[in-house]
């Protein structure tokens, strides 16, 4: 019986160990040659106003090809266009786009080889006196909100930076305002090639099929002694998709510490919870552009909302043709109590990953398999010695050449 035992406990300490070594072997593989456009087809005499332009990132995989565009004409979106063609191509009629941008003036060709299309398009910027601390703007009083930074009127500034390691872009822009007179709000995308995660926090987890759009609010005057702010941002889809928003928890905070959350806004075709597309993020934000532990505010998301026409972006209006569908979302920052208002920083950060397919999910990490092997390693360790030594212990007493007394 002690011998069935100590087999038995083997083979769960075989299959412990060997389920962390798989965790700790399995990675993401699958890679994609990413190259960098700016523009793509425009030749004189065509000319796109001053600060504006068309940045194609184009992912080719081995049978398929992932396109990203990201536009600042008009409100700033990035459009994801998956295609099962690995010689998809994207084309602008670029008078129509510049003077227009008439539905269809931008299209990936063959249009036959689409499979999906989605863009998530940034509005506005909310700013609001929270006076009582609530860090809840559905609860503030409608009189405190201060009139949003509309991001169609901004004016932007851009920046593609392309190296071996990484295929970034930025953009940057403010209003001819006292607010923005040394202050801007900047989104960074950033592109990738195979699985990995950034060591700036939150660092969430990416692969082939995403990408990550950081976006922040850098030296901006508040208008109020209390004010917090609050970013809106919009998803417009093909027809026959629809959206929602999900919430998972884990134990592990190694990447992003003390929080075990993730959000995830998936688009799923109608009727079916297949998902085709994402929206991701950690609900934190930070208030240095490189944080300390102490630097982490929590944000937290609105409700999900329909939303009756396409925003005013160049981008979006050139592109979707047939009715897309179109929902969106409030991102606020802060949390109730908390006595750091923008003012105190005039800084605050937030990312969140765009891409295809399933979100990417975060396996235990190295640390935690080895507390969670310990853990349970120790006590079986201890049974097995135990029992052995009982085992021996019987055999030496059966041994030992006394006879029982009747």
């Amino acid at each position: 019986m002690t011998t069935f035992k100590a087999n038995s406990i083997c083979s769960v300490l075989f299959v412990v160990f060997g389920a962390a070594l798989g965790i700790l072997g399995n990675g993401d593989t699958f890679r994609r040659k990413v190259s960098v456009e700016l523009n793509p087809g425009l030749t004189p005499p065509s000319v796109l106003p001053p600060g504006v332009g068309v940045v194609h990132v184009r992912g080719l995989g081995l049978n398929d090809t992932l396109h990203f565009l990201l536009c600042n004409a008009g409100a700033p979106a990035l459009l994801m266009v998956h295609t099962n063609s690995s010689r998809s191509a994207v084309q602008v009629d670029w008078p129509e786009f510049i003077n227009h941008s008439s539905a269809g003036s931008l299209r990936v060709a063959p249009q036959s080889s689409v499979q999906y299309s989605s863009a998530l398009v940034f509005t506005r910027v909310w700013e609001y006196d929270d006076v009582n601390n609530t860090a809840d703007p559905q609860q503030t009083a409608e009189t405190s909100f201060y009139p949003p930074y509309e991001l169609q009127n901004f004016l932007w500034s851009l920046n593609v930076s392309v190296n071996q390691s990484d295929h970034t872009v930025t953009l940057c822009g403010g209003e001819k305002t006292e607010s923005f007179v040394n202050g801007s709000l900047c989104l960074q995308f950033s592109a990738f090639e195979s699985e990995g995660r950034e060591k700036v926090w939150p660092s969430l987890r990416h692969n082939a099929n995403s990408s990550q759009l950081r976006v922040w609010l850098d030296g901006v005057t508040p208008r109020g002694n209390h004010s917090r702010f609050a970013l809106e941002f919009q998803s417009v889809a093909d027809s026959g998709f629809e959206g929602r928003v999900d919430v998972h928890s884990s134990i592990d905070d190694e990447y992003t510490p003390s929080i075990f959350k993730v959000s995830q806004w998936v688009s799923s075709p109608v009727n079916s919870s297949g998902v085709v597309g994402y929206n991701q993020w950690k609900p934190v934000a930070y208030r240095k552009p490189q944080p300390v532990f102490e630097d982490a505010t929590p944000c937290k998301h609105s409700q999900l909302v329909s939303v009756n026409r396409i925003p005013r972006s160049g981008l979006v209006q050139a592109y979707f043709t047939d009715h897309p569908h179109t929902s969106g979302l409030n991102i606020s920052f802060g949390i109730d109590k908390d006595p750091v208002f923008y003012s105190n920083s005039k800084y605050i950060s937030w990312t969140v990953l765009v891409g295809l397919g399933e979100p990417p999910a975060d396996s235990f990490s190295t640390l935690i398999i080895i507390i969670i092997t310990v853990g349970l390693g120790t006590p079986l360790a201890i049974i097995i010695v135990g029992g052995v030594f009982v085992w021996i212990r019987k055999r030496m007493s059966n041994s030992s050449g006394y006879e029982p007394i009747n």
